[in-house]
């Protein structure tokens, strides 16, 4: 996996850095700048770029900005933003333009190895990692919309973990189901979301970016 890498703190990056090539993963360019970082996904072509949202001038969205401009170059690249803080009308800016290969995780998962590398494997191979703080913050702006009223306690939380981008394995594990349940909830989620099966749209994608762009308008 190459990557190429922003963030204007040289001890975190240096950090990320070490760690993901004790991993086995190829930093190819690590940059402080979104303009930089811009330049290095130019040149290096890499799978997956790893984007701070607060860089330099500004410190504001440069990341988000930066993370919406390469994937519009290149729809196909894999982007995990990191954050210091849930910030809400950044993420769904990133996430309701489509959310495969896409992540956006708060840095403090950064610390956690494991959680990281996982959420950083699913991001380069076409899925999705949203920060299960994010999700939740999003969710619970997003349950004034009628149709998300409709869902049960238990449906909530599948489509929460939907929304961080778990597969019904995972879901199934994490709430302690099987995987017959998860399967049945999700089948009600999207009856009670009005999504079809005959719809030209892939419904466990569609049903996430229904509450996050819900979120957005609300914000």
């Amino acid at each position: 996996m190459r990557i190429v890498m922003a963030e204007d703190d040289p001890l975190l990056r240096e950090g990320l850095a070490l760690l993901l090539g004790a991993e086995g993963l190829d930093v190819v360019a690590k940059t402080g700048t979104a303009e930089e970082v811009l330049d290095a996904i130019d040149e290096h072509k890499p799978d997956v770029a790893i984007l701070d949202v607060r860089m330099p001038p500004t410190h504001t969205d440069e990341g988000i900005r930066a993370a919406v401009e390469a994937r519009r170059r290149r729809p196909d690249l894999a982007v995990l933003v990191l954050s210091a803080y849930v910030e809400q009308s950044f993420a769904t800016e990133l996430l309701t333009g489509g959310v495969a290969g896409l992540g956006y995780l708060l840095k403090e998962r950064v610390g956690r190895v494991e959680e990281f590398l996982d959420a950083l494997h699913r991001v380069a191979s076409g899925g999705t990692a949203i920060d299960p703080e994010v999700v939740a913050q999003l969710f619970t702006r997003s349950r004034q919309d009628t149709r998300l009223e409709r869902l049960s306690p238990r449906e909530r939380d599948v489509l929460a973990l939907m929304a961080e981008g778990l597969g019904n394995s995972a879901i199934a594990e994490r709430l302690v189901v099987t995987d017959g349940a998860v399967h049945k909830h999700i089948r009600s989620i999207f009856a009670k979301l009005d999504l079809s099966p005959t719809d030209h749209v892939d419904r466990r994608v569609a049903a996430v970016l229904h509450y996050l762009e819900d979120a957005r308008r609300r914000l």
